[in-house]
């Protein structure tokens, strides 16, 4: 996990009713069971979880979190679609949905991470990465992300 939290938020507090998080694939990778796993892991733990089946576009995703009204974005990528994670952040920026919080999990080279970080990745899981530790950084996310939200854009 990278740890690159920039706000200081209890994720435990309520600001409003549960985490929402879209799960979803961009691109051309079809492996969908790490994100339906991680899908049911935030379910299980009181996530509201919007989950998209395989092979999204970037515009559509945006769309959906617009649509969804989501603070956190889950990408997962066993392929090489994470390559592509950089315009899903400029998209987002561009559609004034910079408080949106994104994470990717699945095989994503170690030389390749700091590229999604530097886009605005929060964080990266790999494989073995932990339940609790998934569903704690998505709900401390989501949190912050609302206050993000609340200061851009006054509640």
């Amino acid at each position: 996990m990278n740890q690159r939290s920039d706000m200081s938020v209890d994720s435990s507090t309520d600001i409003s009713g549960p985490a929402r998080v879209l799960i979803t694939k961009i691109g051309l990778d079809g492996h969908d069971r790490g994100s339906r796993i991680v899908a049911a892991y935030l379910r299980d733990a009181g996530v509201e979880v919007i989950y998209t089946p395989p092979w999204q576009e970037i515009e559509s995703v945006v769309q959906l979190a617009l649509q969804e009204d989501v603070d956190v974005i889950g990408i997962s990528s066993l392929a090489t679609d994470h390559l592509i994670i950089p315009e899903l952040m400029k998209a987002l920026k561009g559609a004034d949905m910079g408080a949106i919080e994104v994470f990717v999990g699945g095989i994503i080279p170690e030389q390749e991470r700091p590229m999604l970080i530097d886009a605005g990745v929060r964080e990266v899981f790999g494989p073995g990465s932990q339940r609790d530790e998934i569903v704690d950084c998505a709900k401390q996310m989501a949190a912050e992300a609302r206050v993000k939200k609340q200061q851009m854009f006054g509640g």
